[in-house]
């Protein structure tokens, strides 16, 4: 099943119409504790190591495959949906089943000078949090039994 791409509106419509819909956000875990839509997992699938580096987390494929089953519908957003959608490739070759790429993702998809093209999650005005509770990484890290 080809991986589906929607706008923030879209895919929280779909989160409220499937209960077991679930929203990955790949993000670092410090984006995540600055705010992240409302009911949200973290599972970065990169960690910055700098300005401008980043590094593939190895074990994202392994930890959602560990507490999320294959069939799950996933709703998988980073800041602008770059990220998302590379993480919805690889969860797509692990064989998960029910993916959704949130365009803009939580802070917007912009052009190339910089204006805003798709509004993120946050400036949708769609429900956020900031409290990160046994949602964030190492919470689900260690639930995974690492």
């Amino acid at each position: 099943m080809a991986v589906k791409h929607k706008k923030p509106h879209e895919a929280h419509e779909h989160l409220k119409k499937t209960p077991k819909a679930v929203y990955l956000d790949v993000r670092t875990e410090g984006e995540f504790a600055g705010g992240h839509p409302e009911g949200a997992i973290n599972i970065p699938v990169v960690f910055i190591k700098g300005p401008g580096q980043m590094a593939p987390n190895p074990e994202f494929v392994e930890i959602v495959e560990q507490i999320l089953t294959k069939d799950t519908p996933l709703v998988v957003g980073c800041l602008s949906g770059g990220r998302s959608a590379r993480a919805c490739e690889m969860l797509e070759e692990a064989g998960f089943e029910d993916l959704i790429n949130v365009l803009g993702g939580f802070g917007g998809q912009r052009d190339q000078s910089g204006a805003v093209v798709v509004a993120g999650w946050r400036d949708a005005g769609l429900p956020v949090s900031s409290d990160v509770g046994d949602r964030h990484y190492a919470a689900i890290r260690k639930r995974a039994g690492r």
